[in-house]
């Protein structure tokens, strides 16, 4: 692999961001650990394949509930985009929480597979955003 020593990242630091930001990904190591350094848009297209889906489910009292795929998550609204918009916010605030306790959701084995999808909310950080990525599908009850 490809990698500068964390030393060197240091006494070049500002180089090594503008050449992140501009060019291409650094991967970086320190003693025995490796890390890739990047900029947000370089994510942001990585995230791409990872989707947010939800199955609709029409309520007796006429409301609308989600259930996210992805995540076990469910919203309910009185029709469909409240119920998107607050599956929206289910999401980031989940995202929130995972990242302020990643050492501990991100060892999971039922939540470690979140991660692309916490990472990809906490980007995307709007409330909006997140709701036009959420993609409906009927359900069945």
């Amino acid at each position: 692999m490809i990698a500068v020593k964390a030393t060197d990242v240091r006494k070049q630091w500002s180089s090594v961001v503008d050449s992140v930001v501009r060019e291409k990904p650094a991967f970086i190591t320190r003693t025995r650990d490796t890390m890739l350094l990047t900029n947000l848009d370089l994510i942001e297209n990585i995230l791409k394949a990872y989707t947010f889906s939800a199955k609709i489910y029409p309520e007796e009292d006429g409301s609308i509930t989600l259930s996210l795929n992805e995540i076990d998550l469910v919203a309910n609204g009185s029709d469909e985009v409240s119920a998107r918009h607050n599956l929206a916010e289910n999401i980031y605030e989940y995202a929130n929480e995972y990242y302020n306790e990643f050492s501990f959701w991100s060892k999971a084995a039922n939540r470690k597979n979140h991660i692309p999808y916490v990472i990809k909310a906490l980007i995307i950080d709007d409330i909006n955003k997140l709701e036009e990525q959420i993609v409906c599908l009927d359900g069945k009850n």
